[in-house]
């Protein structure tokens, strides 16, 4: 004990939780004993000061008044009164205060949360680093706790903390983003709403006093908070919510069992560009990007590994592994699949990935009595594929100026 009125956490070796690897694969689905757990519904923000915990707490309020069993585990106002205003009347489980090189700070009571037994938790910034000495080092840790124990879970994050987006964050604000979220997090929550508002309106609430104090917010306006910046963080925010619906309309689809074709398939645009070694994969690939950025949809990469010809080989070839990385650098996702031929593997992955158009070089025509009784690849394409775009690419194209 330390003299306050809660122990300092320490950890200690012979206490055995999950670690952080641990819990992504619980929320990826590849941990078993991740049945039964809490739900997790997240308010997502471009940055900043648009709503995020405000809207929460008038949903802990209305959750509340229809008699749900709800507490609040961590919420930060940030100075805001009409923010504060709204946790009068919820129940706030008091906070844990852990003491770090002779200071003593206050994170969330994970342990107390989960003995009060709620149904439902708000937890307010998921991205947020515990401090040295708890007991998980980050929140999203914490909430993945909390949901072990069936616990429902609502909190907020900011799109610039994702992973995969927050060095494009830093190199585009010229601020360094230090707490980062794992995209799975995000991408395997129950639910999650963007809580969105034009730069320009928030500008005005930052003016006004709304976000940060005036001394503070003036800074803030020329530097993190340009209209540039903002622009930018918000179609961030609003790419990364299209793609979770995408995806959970994928989940509906698959569960309907809409195949390639279906009716959801009118919703997004999906370009499938093949790759195998060749230069003609290379253009494939280019053509692909310049569809996909024409019809504002995703550009998906396909490697088919077949076990005896009529695809690129198991090797990984140098001139495989370069069309790949120039396939990332035009923004594609990449899959690789096993398939018994080249036709095949690109049918599956049109019917997995839901694919509305497929790209592809042309291959070598065969010759003499090659050419008898055999099908070709596009012959074959069109005919299992009969609702899909195929775009066959020449082997050679005119160089681009």
């Amino acid at each position: 004990m330390n003299g306050l009125d809660n122990p300092v956490i320490e950890r200690n070796e012979l206490d055995v939780r999950p670690s952080a690897d641990a819990m992504l694969a619980r929320i990826r689905g590849d941990d078993p004993a991740s049945g039964g757990r809490g739900r997790l519904r997240i308010y997502l923000g471009m940055a900043p000061g648009v709503g995020k915990t405000y809207r929460m707490l008038e949903e802990a309020h209305r959750r509340v008044e229809r008699g749900t069993d709800l507490v609040v585990g961590y919420v930060e106002a940030h100075g805001r009164p009409l923010t504060a205003a709204l946790l009068d009347g919820l129940e706030v489980v008091p906070r844990a205060r852990v003491e770090h090189r002779g200071i003593v700070i206050e994170e969330m009571d994970t342990d107390a949360l989960i003995a009060r037994a709620p149904i439902v938790a708000i937890v307010d910034e998921l991205a947020h680093t515990n401090v040295p000495g708890s007991r998980r080092d980050k929140r999203w840790e914490d909430v993945e706790t909390i949901r072990d124990a069936g616990i429902h879970v609502i909190s907020t994050c900011n799109v610039q903390h994702l992973e995969s987006v927050a060095a494009a964050v830093a190199t585009i604000t010229g601020a360094p983003v230090n707490e980062r979220l794992p995209d799975e997090v995000l991408t395997a929550a129950d639910e999650v709403e963007l809580v969105d508002m034009s730069p320009r309106a928030l500008r005005q609430r930052m003016k006004h006093g709304n976000v940060y104090p005036p001394e503070r917010a003036a800074v803030a306006l020329e530097g993190f908070f340009s209209e540039g910046n903002l622009t930018a963080l918000r179609e961030l925010a609003l790419r990364f919510t299209a793609r979770w619906v995408d995806e959970q309309l994928g989940v509906i689809a698959i569960d309907a069992g809409a195949g390639a074709g279906g009716r959801y398939d009118l919703v997004a645009e999906r370009t499938l560009v093949v790759i195998d070694g060749s230069q003609g994969a290379r253009l494939a690939l280019r053509r692909g990007a310049r569809l996909a950025s024409a019809l504002r949809g995703s550009l998906l990469g396909l490697v088919v590994e077949t076990a005896a010809g009529g695809g690129p080989s198991f090797d990984d070839s140098r001139d495989l592994r370069e069309n790949l990385d120039y396939a990332a650098d035009l923004g594609a996702q990449i899959a690789r699949i096993e398939a018994s031929d080249l036709a095949s593997g690109i049918v599956e992955a049109v019917r997995t990935r839901r694919a509305t158009r497929v790209v592809l070089a042309a291959a070598p025509a065969p010759r003499g009595l090659a050419r008898l009784g055999r099908r070709s690849l596009i012959e074959e394409l069109l005919e299992r594929l009969p609702g899909i775009e195929l775009h066959v690419v020449p082997a050679a194209e005119r160089p681009e100026r």
